[in-house]
């Protein structure tokens, strides 16, 4: 049968010519996630290339040390506060699916907390045969004794809630439940739930998550739960929230009419709406002592003075809901500078900034009516995240790290007026030698593109090392500086080089750097990918023979066009959970939600998206280097299906082509640090097989 589909493929790809045109997709059958036909082609395509790539001879090395890196107990214990207690989940040789557990704060400090394990999603997997992976929890303040629990079958982003008692370490007998589902779940007391599921018939929008939220009390069958608010089927999703300012809460809804946009009410007494009137692309940051904390995405003038897109702007909040706008600047953009992260401990806003895509960190604090800003003492030429900060103290932890520098756990207390490192992580590979440089390459219209170069020991720019370039340029997504442990030992101490570029449609530069590669402008984040190629050609870092390419969801779609643009830049290309049929990426699960950031196929937009879309670019007669497709099955943001039918296609063309689908993982590709570390050592040993100096 299998054979007969594919001829089926091959015969009208023949009379449909050389690039898919009107005709049928002779590949529709491999949409089909579970069928049997589609999952026994998966099965033949991955027997091929395991075998392969599990022959290589750097494969069983790189797979080991994998695992001893991912599986080691000298990693950082990320922590998360909640009320006296540090919260972490943890993964080890031991643990594959996990440890949730918790120490005092204070216990935590001491560098070598005595953990108490909430739960262990190893024993619950085999007592109740379920493949669970834990996606996180939402617990009630203020004493976070009772927590809603978010289990995913086999890594997909729809999860089962259940209720969870921390103090009894144990489910919740009749407690709250929630089939699986895309759901979103907060508390608003005890006895009391907002949330947005699926619901049957005309609950969900056409992205596939929610379109009502309600309010479900204990007791009561969720098909019973009051309808609170509700939006559009066309709606991305819409959803209600409880917001805490210490004591004091606000319930507000939101509806998200694209990706991008968003419309915010209070919800007041007789579940009377109040619409908060900041600009629907604008982000609620939080409400802080009162302040509503909003940063915008374009320019904007509330009253007298205009804010740039980009700026972080406050109010009271009272003020503000009875009509004043009267907005302070906590913090404005400049060329070459853009917002990051922001927080808030009792006293402090926290932001992240980067500066030419290099972090630092800001402490804002409210006196006499005004804000002042201050920098805190912070390693320069890396990136900050902060790891967590809570209302109920002004102690807070944020990491530090570099391509060669490993995360070093800071603690900062009295909001940052002390800040000692805790633990950093190990060496886990050699970078005696190895330097760091940021370069800009010029892209087709002469923007200035930036670029970190990653270059091993004793490097000269004969133009013969292999070079791994990595990009992914959407949804005003950052890349900034980081360690991967993964990436130095497989890539970097074997003497390769590493390039990530800052492309447009990420966040490097703010807004401005997102909307200028949006839908019909999509071509720019390509033109700078293929900028970067070719900067590092001519100053002979590297060469066509030795250069490749990776790239992973959005970046899987930037690889397939990189693939099927430019094949003669590359001889290795990675695409990890793409989006590759343009045409259809809307109607394939989440996909409907992403037409804010590459426009509407269904539309006059297609003219311009299949300019571009890999799999309706694909052509007989170019000369392709053997690139490696991997997904997952489970994978239920991005469809499979797109990868399938591409390597299908290809396959069917005579393209040499690797496929690699994990049949579980969801969009993140593995579930477990067994499977993380198997794909790594896939694509290294791929890598180096295409790319030579082994």
């Amino acid at each position: 049968m299998i054979f007969r589909r594919i001829m089926i493929g091959v015969l009208a790809a023949l009379t449909a010519g050389s690039a898919l045109g009107k005709a049928d997709d002779p590949y529709l059958w491999l949409e089909e996630v579970e069928g049997e036909e589609a999952l026994g082609w998966v099965e033949s395509q991955n027997e091929q290339s395991i075998d392969y790539l599990e022959s290589l001879p750097t494969f069983d090395e790189l797979y080991g040390r994998n695992l001893e890196i991912l599986n080691s107990n000298e990693r950082i214990a990320a922590p998360s506060i909640l009320g006296d207690h540090v919260y972490n989940f943890w993964r080890d040789a031991a643990n594959q699916r996990g440890l949730w557990r918790r120490t005092s704060i204070d216990d935590y400090l001491t560098g070598d907390p005595a953990w108490e394990t909430v739960l262990d999603i190893d024993a619950l997997a085999e007592k109740e045969g379920e493949d669970w992976v834990y996606k996180g929890s939402t617990c009630l303040r203020p004493d976070y004794r009772r927590c809603l629990l978010r289990l995913s079958r086999g890594g997909a982003d729809a999860v089962v809630v259940r209720e969870f008692d921390v103090g009894a370490g144990a489910f919740v007998k009749g407690g709250f439940y929630v089939p699986e589902a895309k759901t979103g779940v907060g508390w608003v007391d005890r006895d009391t739930v907002f949330i947005g599921s699926d619901f049957g018939d005309g609950t969900l929008t056409d992205s596939g998550y929610a379109r009502t939220a309600r309010m479900w009390r204990r007791g009561e069958p969720l098909a019973d739960a009051e309808e609170i608010f509700a939006g559009k089927s066309s709606d991305v999703s819409v959803g209600v929230s409880r917001t805490w300012d210490g004591d004091a809460h606000y319930d507000i809804a939101r509806r998200s009419p694209t990706f991008f946009t968003r419309e915010l009410y209070l919800m007041v007494e007789d579940g009377e709406r109040v619409r908060i009137d900041i600009p629907d692309d604008a982000s609620l940051r939080g409400i802080f002592h009162g302040q509503l904390i909003v940063s915008l995405k374009s320019d904007w003038t509330p009253a007298n003075k205009t804010f740039a897109g980009g700026s972080l702007i406050g109010i009271d909040f009272e003020r503000f809901m009875k009509g004043h706008r009267d907005f302070d600047e906590l913090f404005a953009p400049t060329a070459t500078s853009a917002l990051g992260s922001v927080a808030s401990t009792k006293d402090y806003l926290l932001l992240t900034v980067l500066e030419d895509v290099v972090s630092r960190m800001a402490r804002l604090t409210r006196l006499d009516g005004a804000w002042v800003s201050e920098d805190l003492d912070t390693e320069p030429y890396g990136r900050i995240s902060i790891s967590t900060a809570s209302d109920t103290t002004n102690t807070f932890f944020f990491s530090y790290e570099g391509f060669l520098q490993p995360d070093t756990l800071y603690v900062a207390r009295e909001g940052g007026d002390d800040i000692e490192a805790m633990q950093s992580l190990p060496e886990f590979f050699d970078t005696e030698g190895m330097s760091v440089e940021q370069r800009f390459a010029t892209s087709s219209d002469g923007e200035k593109i930036p670029y970190f170069l990653v270059l091993p020991p004793d490097f000269e720019p004969t133009g013969d090392t292999p070079t791994l370039l990595y990009g992914y340029g959407g949804f005003r997504v950052s890349m900034a500086p980081s360690y991967s442990a993964i990436v130095g030992h497989s890539w970097l101490a074997r003497g390769g080089a590493f390039v990530v570029a800052n492309i447009r449609g990420g966040g490097e530069y703010g807004p401005r750097w997102h909307q200028a590669a949006l839908k019909e402008n999509r071509q720019r984040a390509y033109d700078d990918f293929i900028a970067v190629a070719e900067d590092l050609i001519d100053r002979g870092v590297t060469s066509p023979d030795h250069l490749g390419i990776r790239g992973g969801s959005n970046g899987g779609l930037l690889t397939g066009v990189m693939l099927t643009q430019r094949p003669d830049l590359w001889n290795a290309v990675i695409v990890q959970v793409p989006l590759l049929d343009m045409k259809r990426f809307n109607r394939l699960l989440a996909g409907a939600s992403w037409m804010a950031e590459y426009g509407n196929p269904d539309t006059d937009d297609w003219d311009y998206i299949k300019q571009y879309s890999p799999y309706h670019n694909l052509r007989r007669d170019a000369d392709y280097p053997k690139a490696f497709f991997t997904t997952s099955t489970r994978d239920d943001r991005v469809h499979p299906g797109h990868a399938r039918k591409m390597v299908a296609r290809m396959d069917e063309m005579g393209h040499p082509v690797l496929y690699f689908e994990n049949t579980v993982g969801g969009h993140a590709g593995a579930s477990d640090n067994t499977q993380a570390a198997r794909n790594d050592a896939f694509i290294y040993s791929y890598l180096w097989d295409q790319l030579g100096h082994q």
